[in-house]
């Protein structure tokens, strides 16, 4: 999975899951943990080896793509957006904690500069899952709670029966796509009825949608720390439920803050349907 490390801190209906995004932004706040490090500027392509306080017996290789110069490999090593990814892995929450995961490999395949500091820095982590032996996903490196989202797989555009897609691939709820409310339609036209989480940075463009049902208790209870995702794509996912009125306070995804915020709204304005 290719992750890109955005500098700047921009924000980012209704079920939730622990998952991770595809898309991130760093706040680089933390103490940088020390590692060792051994770099070798012979040899071709570009090495660096790491090792982690979390896993000192797996050294980390960090590689540099075709194209990547000695200055912009460096760079983006000795970054604090790197080194804050490295330590979030390393934290209570991160993906290697509970040594179930183990970081083998990063190739570093793209540093864009804003002036003299880093906008954007992109790379490949191998991480896999040391009992199965696959390959996951962490953009963020460490567990959030996170809505069910997925990407257009073509240039059709059909945010409502991928959304669905997506719900059921991640919570195992099958809902039909006439019951579905779309939350960002209600936006004024001039907003293309889009969301864009970071403008500033990116033409990343979302849709919110809202379902609701009813179901008995039991049924709640049986999602809760399902495990669902498409595992072969690197998903590790676990549902969680969470009570609605809690919601904002549980979670770092902008998606979900975004989505109360319009649904709140759409409420309030009489716009959702009976």
């Amino acid at each position: 999975m290719t992750h890109v490390l955005q500098a700047s801190t921009p924000l980012h209906t209704l079920s939730k899951r622990l998952s991770f995004s595809s898309t991130l932004t760093l706040l680089h706040t933390h103490r940088w943990r020390p590692f060792s490090c051994q770099m070798s500027a012979e040899s071709s392509p570009l090495t660096h080896s790491t090792t982690l306080p979390i896993q000192l017996a797996e050294p980390v290789q960090i590689v540099a793509a075709p194209g990547i110069s000695v200055s912009e490999f460096r760079t983006a090593i000795n970054s604090s957006l790197f080194k804050q990814w490295l330590r979030n892995l390393q934290s209570e929450t991160g993906i290697l904690a509970d040594n179930a995961m183990s970081l083998k490999r990063v190739l570093i395949q793209g540093v864009d500069m804003f002036g003299e500091r880093i906008g954007f820095l992109k790379f490949k982590a191998d991480i896999f899952d040391k009992e199965t032996g696959k390959k996951v996903r962490v953009p963020i490196g460490r567990l959030i709670l996170e809505l069910p989202a997925g990407m257009l797989d073509d240039d059709k555009g059909d945010f409502v029966g991928t959304a669905a897609q997506e719900v059921e691939e991640e919570t195992g709820i099958h809902i039909n796509l006439e019951d579905m409310v779309d939350l960002t339609a209600f936006l004024d036209p001039s907003t293309g009825c889009r969301v864009f989480p970071s403008p500033g940075g990116c033409d990343e463009e979302i849709s919110l949608f809202l379902y609701r049902g009813h179901v008995d208790k039991e049924t709640i209870m049986q999602l809760q720390g399902k495990e669902t995702g498409l595992r072969d794509h690197g998903e590790l996912i676990k549902v969680r439920v969470i009570p609605y009125k809690n919601l904002w306070r549980m979670t770092a995804d902008s998606k979900v803050l975004m989505a109360i915020t319009l649904y709140e709204m759409a409420k309030r304005e009489g716009l959702l349907p009976q």
